[in-house]
């Protein structure tokens, strides 16, 4: 017997992809399916936008590991989408209350621009870094209001630290409105240029899991730490990783 037309071509498609394909049609709209799930996903991406990190939580979440609270120059959430420079900066209260040191790494998370990714995939990823970074001077990990990714750069200067890590919550989509991303930075300096930094991106559920992108963190701040730089040249040729990796050694205090 001839075997049965497939009902739905694209079904295979969508099984390795989260993008919206195939979507068919209803006269000259979407299927009401296709338009609710689309929609269900914008408001996903406007509420994480939108929404505020309970950075009360995040911290102990991140206990017994100490805790430093600052804000960016913006005001409020308005201010901050609206004036992306105002994001980069500490208000006068950050500046002061951060003290000056001698760390090898410092961890800051910035609510950025999903505060869903940052509340489910921050301290995970915090915890699981410190687990692969024994000997190493961490600093106490810095929550960063209406923070963007330069803001690191201040902080990491201000605390002494010779590599920087900022969390970030990542724009959102309409496959994930909860990635997170990570900023690596090797002497970091306020005016620091985007070129002298490593990404790691998309890291979520459905993405990148939590322990892989450890992995790769860990990987990328010991190279740096080898090479004394981050950025172009610190290129990501690294195994690939399954599961926890051994953390990399001291940078000591050179």
């Amino acid at each position: 017997m001839a075997d049965r037309p497939e009902t739905d071509p694209w079904q295979r498609f969508r099984t390795v992809t989260r993008a919206r394909i195939g979507l068919g049609r209803s006269g000259d709209g979407l299927p009401t399916k296709a338009l609710l799930d689309f929609q269900l996903a914008h408001a996903r991406a406007r509420d994480a936008v939108h929404g505020a990190v309970d950075f009360d939580r995040l911290a102990g979440d991140l206990a017994p590991h100490p805790t430093i609270r600052v804000r960016s120059a913006a005001p409020d959430r308005a201010t901050y989408l609206r004036r992306p420079d105002l994001g980069r900066r500490l208000d006068g209260d950050g500046r002061a209350a951060l003290p000056a040191g001698v760390w090898d790494i410092a961890f800051v998370v910035a609510d950025g621009l999903s505060a869903a990714a940052v509340q489910a995939h921050a301290a995970p990823l915090v915890r699981a870094c410190l687990d692969r970074l024994p000997g190493w001077s961490v600093a106490p990990v810095v929550l960063a209001e209406q923070a963007r990714v330069a803001l690191g750069d201040e902080v990491g200067a201000l605390l002494g630290a010779r590599l920087v890590a900022l969390l970030v919550g990542e724009r959102p989509g309409l496959s994930a409105a909860d990635s997170l991303g990570v900023y690596l930075t090797w002497a970091p300096e306020p005016g620091c240029p985007d070129s002298r930094r490593n990404c790691i991106s998309n890291i979520h559920a459905a993405g990148l899991p939590v322990a892989a992108a450890a992995d790769k963190l860990c990987w990328l701040a010991n190279e740096a730490a080898r090479l004394k730089l981050t950025g172009v040249a610190l290129k990501d040729d690294a195994p690939a990783l399954h599961g926890p990796a051994s953390g990399p050694q001291s940078i000591g205090q050179s």
